[in-house]
């Protein structure tokens, strides 16, 4: 019999997510006593929740992880450096969204509302210790997702965004729900510690193939949410349906979400199993540097082609997870924060450029914008350099990282591919580039740049961060090999 009793600590261990919670409903019974005159008081309070959520992150975070319930929810180094960038990265959402949702007449009180319910998700989502606290994280992040993308009820696009990516995430959901039972079937238990034991002793038991098993179906599900090719299908269509500001939450906060799950998953429960795990991540790596590069020269809406080039990007990432060691899984989140903050510049530009009645989504629409506004012009050369890896940006050495994880595994076949895939994907990255510097501006651009003072410096320090980081990038790559290195101990 488990004994089960009520421990206080447990509520300190937690209290980030307590408070999140909190503001959230206080907000959410704020927010039904505001007209639309007054909702940017729904947007400074939202904005003060998550910065007072990072600050209960990274004050208490505990020389050695803790875990709270029995196991369910864990507090360690690798949660606390996914949850800061994931609560950065949400709020460069609000910056950055706010005018592109109000002249769409979306500057509503949901719009707040069920991001921050996301965010919760992913805070649980990336400190679980039980299967049942990964899909509860997992189900809240998705279904306010769903709802996030089908915001816009006007657009027949947005429509169908949301129900692609609402019938595949079920399904994709499904699937990993059923290879859950599978480990809990062989294992006996929902912990994730306890079933990486297990594992180990099974591995060459009567449960040995229920355990494969069950492990195909946790690879489907993490390769749908990181949309990793062939599961990749509802990406592209989400990204260019969804409201611009809404992609830019789907490209960034859940990316480090789904990676958060994917190390709790194979790495915390299932390290006993790598060899067989790391054979199928090599593959879906490869299909998706191969997809994502080639199909992404084809794209003239910017949005889609940056959906695509999340799947190539989802490729690297998943070259680190092949090297199956801390340094490797240290180079993949150290990937995806990079990752996260290249792409929040460019969905930020054109967020910047759009304005009632005009997406600023096609390429075309880029045309002269050097003419328009050189500053505003070099930030998204910055960000499509970095995406490139052109040194000395970001993005640059994040790929040197992933690729030396992979020839340090032996996998030197993988590199090749990810460095003659990466040199592809220059075609469509310097394709933006030329349109801004050396095609003439359409009329239609001639518009002035929305004056949102705040925005515009938020952008440009988040694009000027990729140059910063791009020479400084040693300290970031440091706390990342850090922090896995101190939680896989605690997690063995």
């Amino acid at each position: 019999m488990i004994n089960i009793a009520f421990n206080p600590n447990d509520l300190v261990t937690v209290l980030p997510e307590l408070f999140l919670l909190g503001a959230t409903c206080a907000i959410l019974l704020i927010d039904l006593f505001l007209k639309q005159a007054q909702r940017n008081l729904t947007h400074v309070l939202s904005l003060l929740a998550l910065a007072v959520t990072a600050w209960l992150v990274w004050s208490g975070s505990p020389a050695q992880a803790t875990s709270a319930f029995n196991g369910m929810f864990v507090r360690d180094a690798v949660g606390t450096v996914l949850k800061l960038f994931i609560l950065l990265t949400t709020a460069l959402v609000y910056v950055y969204g706010r005018l592109y949702m109000r002249d769409r007449k979306l500057f509503v009180g949901e719009l707040y509302l069920l991001l921050l319910f996301a965010t919760l998700g992913m805070m649980l989502l990336v400190s679980a210790g039980s299967l049942v606290t990964v899909y509860l994280g997992l189900e809240l992040l998705t279904l306010s997702s769903y709802a996030l993308v089908a915001l816009n009820r006007d657009s027949v696009m947005s429509s169908e965004a949301a129900i692609k990516y609402f019938v595949l995430g079920a399904l994709a959901s499904g699937l990993l729900l059923y290879g859950m039972s599978m480990l809990y079937g062989a294992t006996g238990t929902l912990d994730l510690a306890q079933i990486h034991a297990a594992a180990d002793f099974s591995v060459g038991g009567a449960h040995r193939n229920l355990l494969v098993f069950g492990l195909v179906f946790l690879v489907v599900g993490i390769a749908f949410k990181l949309g990793a090719v062939p599961f990749h299908m509802w990406l592209p269509d989400v990204y260019q349906g969804a409201p611009t500001a809404i992609t830019l939450f789907i490209g960034t906060a859940s990316k480090l979400a789904a990676f958060g799950m994917a190390w709790r998953l194979l790495e915390v429960a299932m390290g006993g199993l790598h060899a067989q795990w790391t054979l199928m991540l090599a593959i879906l790596a490869a299909i998706s540097l191969a997809v994502g590069n080639v199909v992404a020269i084809a794209q003239t809406n910017l949005k889609r082609m940056l959906a695509y080039s999340t799947i190539s990007h989802v490729g690297f990432v998943l070259l680190g997870f092949v090297n199956a060691t801390p340094a490797g899984y240290a180079s993949a989140m150290f990937y995806m924060i990079c990752y996260a903050l290249m792409t929040a510049v460019a969905f930020g530009v054109i967020l910047l450029l759009a304005r009632a009645g005009f997406e600023a989504e096609e390429i075309v629409d880029f045309k002269g914008l050097n003419q328009r506004n050189p500053w505003y012009a070099g930030v998204m050369a910055i960000a499509m350099f970095s995406l490139a890896g052109v040194p000395p940006l970001f993005g640059f050495f994040a790929k040197l990282m992933v690729l030396k994880a992979v020839i340090d595994a032996g996998q030197m076949w993988l590199a090749i591919v990810a460095i003659v895939f990466a040199i592809v994907g220059l075609f469509y990255y310097l394709n933006v580039v030329k349109v801004m510097y050396f095609d003439e501006p359409a009329e239609k651009n001639a518009l002035p740049l929305p004056a949102d003072t705040g925005m515009r410096w938020v952008l440009s320090l988040n694009g000027l961060a990729l140059i910063a980081l791009g020479i400084g990038w040693g300290p970031l790559l440091d706390w990342c090999n850090q922090a896995l290195l101190a939680s896989s101990q605690f997690a063995r």
